[in-house]
């Protein structure tokens, strides 16, 4: 290969990366706008309702939905159809691809409004198998049974929300569909204020069936926001039944394997749900656990979907059709940066929640119902799913690049095999060793970082190679960075603290010095320590507010 051909193969996959990382970029700006909101609803839950029954019983009847559209919507249907759905626009022609795509949205109304039919008939079977220990305490199961039936349709609307995001981000249009999350967290809490606490007692509802009702309408925002996108790229929603075309049957074999390794993830979730519902907490008894592990895990995903999430958004279609042209080495290259983003934004974010998570959940979520051991018990749950996150993030990555390369059955293999692993900790970490509601977080982190690295292996072995010494440099300066990062903040919030010694104004005294304090050092020890990563970090965030400037001027 001559120099000439040599830079141009150099140029190009730079190029790639600074576009991965610019769509990430763009994504992670709009998802940081979905969580934000999300966390809004989430306040409002936790100061209307604490960590009591009807909290409870709410977040687990949401994520009964929330367990096949994991299975169905946004975990296998995605990540077989994008790949499909790209290689179609880049091989034949956009009405194929169209037509695939009213054919697979046709079959998810089929067979997703099925599941959701049956969702709704054998609630009170879904419960008792999820939330055995709700039966204890008197109406609490009964809430959980009839919110479940309210929410159930939120499943089909959020499986073919799913499908349209898919569609508008292989057309390389990230922004909208990453907002549309926030079209969900704006329309149910809004929705659900209004019919629980404004019209609930004219119709007979109680406030928390009506944010079971609210999480309805959201769905269906979060859905037709995105169609008049849909409609400017040039495809419209049209029934089709050839359920024998090749292109839905190829999507099918891809998903059989998806959908049992996704199922296994949601047999860990089902297997954490049944012991919280049943551990004793010795102040409160069998309310809270649940409440308070939801509540973790949901300051955990603002990090994993910022970071995560969009990043493996974004590198889906680029290793996709990197794929389809048989070009691996750009194949490579693309999941190596996405990979060295990826750290470079979750190890910090890993330490930062360990060191000061009990003053952000403080400071959001304490008041009113949610008392000061509420706040103590999530940041312990929290402080163990953070040592996860880098694990779970590296998954948003690592399973659609198995699909990219038409692979659905090793990611489904190692999912399978955490069923067991899940267990033998959880089992161990409540009952053996007292660990508590904490034990569930430390057994999804041991999940998380174990199935990532297998993954990665596997992986590595099968591309031959993935960069992995110079990843492997960046991730041991990214973690040095992070360590510096964590002393400044400790010291930072026990500055704090001895100015502001106890309630509100402790956390946001911490939180007002601690977060400055750790994001400078820990962007100049990464410069300090040459960390590339930084550069398409920075571009990243950059592009975005150029553009925007640009408009205004």
């Amino acid at each position: 290969m001559s120099e000439i051909d040599s830079a141009g193969v150099a140029l190009r996959q730079r190029n790639t990366a600074e576009s991965v990382a610019r769509s990430a970029g763009i994504t992670s700006i709009a998802v940081l706008a979905s969580r934000v909101t999300g966390l809004a609803r989430e306040m409002a839950l936790a100061r209307l309702f604490g960590a009591g029954a009807a909290n409870d019983a709410f977040l687990l009847a949401f994520r009964i939905p929330n367990l096949t559209r994991d299975l169905f919507a946004e975990g296998a249907l995605s990540s077989a159809f994008v790949p499909t759905f790209v290689e179609y626009l880049q091989k034949k022609s956009r009405a194929d691809a169209a037509y695939l795509a009213n054919l697979v949205a046709t079959a998810i109304i089929v067979i997703v409004g099925a599941v959701c039919l049956l969702g709704m008939a054998f609630a009170e079977e879904l419960v008792s198998i999820l939330a055995p220990g709700f039966r204890q305490v008197p109406g609490k199961f009964e809430m959980a049974v009839g919110m479940t039936r309210i929410m159930c349709p939120f499943l089909l609307l959020v499986a073919l929300a799913a499908q349209v995001m898919g569609i508008l981000n292989a057309c390389n249009r990230f922004a909208l569909p990453a907002l549309s999350s926030s079209m969900f967290n704006v329309g149910s809490l809004g929705f659900g204020l209004l019919m629980g606490h404004v019209a609930g007692s004219r119709i007979g509802i109680t406030a928390i069936e009506g944010m079971a009702w609210g999480v309805v309408f959201g769905g269906a925002l979060q859905l037709f926001v995105q169609v008049p996108s849909l409609i400017r790229e040039g495809f419209l929603f049209k029934p089709a039944f050839d359920f024998k075309h090749p292109g839905l049957i190829h999507i099918a074999k891809l998903m059989g394997p998806a959908i049992l390794g996704s199922a296994a993830v949601q047999i860990n979730v089902m297997v954490n749900s049944n012991f919280a519902s049943q551990i004793v907490d010795p102040v409160t008894g069998l309310n809270g656990p649940v409440t308070w592990v939801n509540n973790a895990f949901r300051f955990m995903q603002l990090p994993l979907g910022l970071f995560g999430v969009a990043i493996g958004g974004a590198t889906l279609p680029a290793i996709s059709r990197a794929a389809a042209n048989g070009d691996m080495d750009d194949f490579r290259r693309t999941l190596s940066r996405s990979l060295g983003l990826v750290f470079l934004l979750t190890i910090p974010s890993s330490a930062g929640l360990i060191v000061i998570g009990d003053s952000i959940i403080g400071a959001l979520f304490e008041g009113g119902a949610f008392r000061d051991y509420d706040t103590q018990q999530t940041a312990a749950a929290l402080a163990w799913f953070a040592v996860g996150l880098v694990g779970y993030a590296a998954l948003k990555i690592l399973v659609p690049a198995f699909y990219a390369l038409k692979d659905s059955r090793t990611p489904m293999y190692i999912s399978l095999a955490s069923i067991a692993t899940n267990y033998y900790i959880v089992a161990n970490m409540t009952s053996t060793y007292a660990f508590g509601h904490a034990g569930l977080a430390l057994s999804t982190a041991a999940v998380a970082i174990s199935g990532a690295v297998v993954q990665f292996l596997i992986l590595r072995g099968r591309v031959g190679g993935i960069y992995g010494r110079a990843l492997f440099s960046s991730v041991m300066k990214i973690t040095f960075a992070s360590a510096i990062m964590s002393f400044g903040v400790w010291g930072a919030a026990w500055l704090a603290g001895e100015w502001q010694p106890a309630g509100h104004g402790r956390y946001l005294a911490t939180l007002g010095l601690a977060i400055p304090t750790g994001i400078g050092l820990y962007y100049y020890a990464c410069r300090a320590l040459k960390i590339d990563e930084m550069d398409l970090a920075m571009a990243a965030i950059a592009k975005p507010w150029e553009r925007l400037r640009a408009r205004i001027r």
